[in-house]
């Protein structure tokens, strides 16, 4: 039996690449469950970080961004997102307000009719445009499709999210919670260590390393006293890029260690001996075993 006033539901966030949806999760949940890069496509498979709010438990799935896919792992990426927003009890679409309806905004607004999911409009980055601008915008977007609310905020000063998260606690479903009370997000710990650890990767070397490269966490090993050893591989596709990687005398591969290992301590709150090695793992973007990894289907053709 349900207890009265208890609701549950999955919110997708979606939208082009680089509108913010890994910061607005982040921002939502109260915590850090996505890794954020200005590298576009950052996010690969279908990220869940809880929110509670009042009696509700929000259930937010980050997609990838939805742009024209060229390759393979391109058309896993965006037929994930739109998976997220279809299985979705409410669909969030993120627009940069500052780049207004372009290209890839058009085409995601025109599909919407597909979806078949309350769709509420959130306009990111208000910060970044007047006023007048905004309600230009937001007029031709209500053109386009039939929102059931308008968002203006900032995710990444977080204006106006608590005004959006408290209105999709009371639209979601009435229904049992699906997770424990203090959970912020589904994925293993030594997933989220290798997020980090990519994130810091790209932030380093945003214009010399492809997005194919991918961590994996290959061991986990809680020590006496509470400290983590943690092994991470970093795979690239060509040897130039593992010297890129690797840095002079090891210098870019030290410094990108030593920012993930704070960062995956603070997650886990204990101390972490970090290890990372890069090898060359030719053509993984063709290898069905890595996207399962990533929670995402492999595309045949």
């Amino acid at each position: 039996m349900v207890e009265p006033g208890k609701r549950c539901g999955f919110v997708a966030l979606i939208g082009a690449p680089n509108v913010g949806k890994s910061t607005l999760l982040n921002a939502l949940v109260g915590t850090k469950v996505a890794i954020v890069s200005h590298k576009v496509q950052t996010t690969r498979a279908l990220v869940r970080g809880i929110a509670m709010e009042g009696r509700a438990q929000l259930i937010f799935v980050d997609t990838p961004g939805i742009f024209a896919p060229k390759r393979r792992l391109d058309r896993a990426m965006v037929t994930g997102a739109w998976a997220g927003a279809h299985d979705a009890d409410i669909v969030g679409v993120l627009v940069d307000a500052k780049r207004g309806i372009d290209e890839e905004a058009g085409a995601i607004v025109a599909r919407l009719g597909d979806v078949k999911r309350p769709c509420v409009l959130i306009l990111n980055k208000i910060d970044l445009v007047d006023k007048l601008s905004l309600l230009h915008l937001t007029d031709e977007l209500s053109k386009r499709a039939a929102w059931q609310a308008t968002f203006m905020i900032s995710a990444l000063s977080g204006d106006g999210v608590a005004d959006l998260r408290c209105w999709l606690a009371g639209r979601v479903p009435e229904g049992p919670w699906h997770y424990p009370e203090d959970q912020v997000s589904v994925a293993p710990m030594r997933q989220l260590a290798a997020e980090i650890t990519r994130e810091k990767l790209y932030e380093r070397l945003h214009q010399e390393l492809p997005y194919q490269s991918t961590v994996e966490t290959e061991v986990w090993k809680e020590l006496r006293g509470g400290a983590v050893r943690i092994e991470q591989t970093i795979y690239v596709e060509r040897d130039s890029q593992r010297k890129i990687v690797i840095g002079k005398g090891g210098a870019t591969i030290k410094a990108i260690g030593a920012e993930a290992r704070r960062e995956i301590a603070l997650a886990v709150e204990h101390p972490v001996h970090l290890f990372l090695f890069v090898k060359v793992r030719a053509g993984w973007g063709d290898d069905p075993a890595r996207y399962r990894e990533m929670g995402l289907e492999f595309p045949r053709e």
